[in-house]
């Protein structure tokens, strides 16, 4: 892992929009950039996999729909969402993958999900509406564009509405090297709490953190 700190004249922060970030480190040929502004670490757009490469990597994860641990995982972002929530909302599972266990789950809770995937649910006809709640889970550190992406999520959630979000947030900077979230090849955009926070408030949104790794947005 290479020293941090160069200074360097980039794009704009995908996340936040700031208009300067530094080397945050090199590992494995890949460069690896720092927000100052809303402490995200960013893989250089260089390193991003085209899209059959995404797919192929996505195709091995293993999310069945029978599997207990899996659901009990979701369930950290279920339970939070489904507890704030009045009954019978209408949803929007985004990013959902090939197999929607979430989306299931808010179903037998009495609540309405529509899904919507680049890959896998690709159905333009999910985002011309707006939901009470959109979930995002092990999605956001896959987003190229996070910027965009949340003007997106934002448009599609009606005022009041709860975006919530499970992506495993970056705590110790001396452990990134040999993170098991960085060594996945579609994960190009790591968040911290205090990232999350910046999001929130660019947005108008307020922002908690109720179980570890699941952040919940309410538009205001």
């Amino acid at each position: 892992m290479s020293p941090s700190g160069e200074s360097q004249t980039l794009s704009p922060c995908r996340v936040c929009g700031a208009s300067a970030l530094s080397l945050f480190a090199v590992i494995d040929e890949k460069t690896y950039w720092r927000c100052a502004t809303c402490h995200a670490t960013l893989l250089d757009e260089a390193h991003f996999l085209a899209a059959l490469g995404e797919r192929a990597r996505y195709e091995t994860h293993q999310n069945d729909a029978s599997d207990g641990r899996y659901r009990t995982f979701l369930d950290r972002l279920a339970a939070p969402l489904i507890a704030r929530m009045p009954p019978a909302q209408q949803g929007l599972d985004y990013g959902c993958g090939p197999g929607p266990l979430l989306a299931m789950m808010l179903t037998e809770a009495g609540h309405t999900v529509k899904l919507w995937d680049p890959f896998f649910h690709r159905d333009e006809r999910a985002l011309e509406g707006t939901y009470d709640f959109i979930t995002c889970t092990e999605v956001f550190e896959h987003f190229h564009q996070p910027r965009v992406e949340f003007a997106r999520l934002g448009s599609l959630l009606r005022p009041g509405g709860l975006l919530a979000v499970m992506t495993t947030l970056q705590t110790d900077d001396a452990r990134f090297e040999q993170w098991y979230y960085r060594r996945d090849p579609t994960h190009v955009t790591f968040y911290r709490e205090f990232t999350m926070r910046v999001v929130a408030a660019q947005h108008g949104w307020t922002c908690e953190t109720p179980a570890e790794n699941v952040v919940l947005f309410r538009k205001g």
